[in-house]
């Protein structure tokens, strides 16, 4: 049996903002955009992953209560975010930083062998993007 990653989530807080980030810092293709009363569901990947997805939505199922825990996380980072591979993570590190992203960590050789950086999504998710190491 084999298995494939086809989608995930990440929830924001301001869907424009997040679309911003993502299609224009992170220069991922827009594939759908669909909004339902106050909810959106933003779908995004990179065009050389065209059967990955990366939903973002700002639809959170249960009561406001719920809605505004569910921000107050986001906002301090403590939800899970997207991590990416890229072939160049200097250059990318600083196309992101220019765009004004927050940085949180700038590119640093891990031990494991990869080199990788990390921001905050305008709505506090960690992006983290690293270089895999060369074989």
């Amino acid at each position: 049996m084999e298995l494939n990653l086809s989608t995930c989530f990440v929830q924001v807080i301001d869907a424009d903002a997040a679309l911003a980030f993502y299609r224009d810092t992170l220069g991922l293709d827009v594939r759908n955009d669909v909004a339902n009363g106050g909810f959106r569901w933003i779908t995004v990947g990179s065009p050389s992953q065209p059967a990955v997805a990366i939903v973002l939505t700002n639809f959170v199922n249960g009561s406001p209560d719920d809605s505004d825990t569910i921000a107050a996380l986001i906002a301090k980072g403590a939800l899970n975010g997207v991590n990416f591979h890229t072939d160049d993570v200097d250059a990318t590190f600083a196309k992101v930083k220019a765009a004004g992203a927050e940085v949180l960590q700038e590119p640093t050789d891990q031990f494991w062998g990869t080199r990788d950086c990390a921001f905050r999504d305008p709505s506090g998710n960690m992006v983290r993007i690293d270089q895999p190491p060369k074989a």
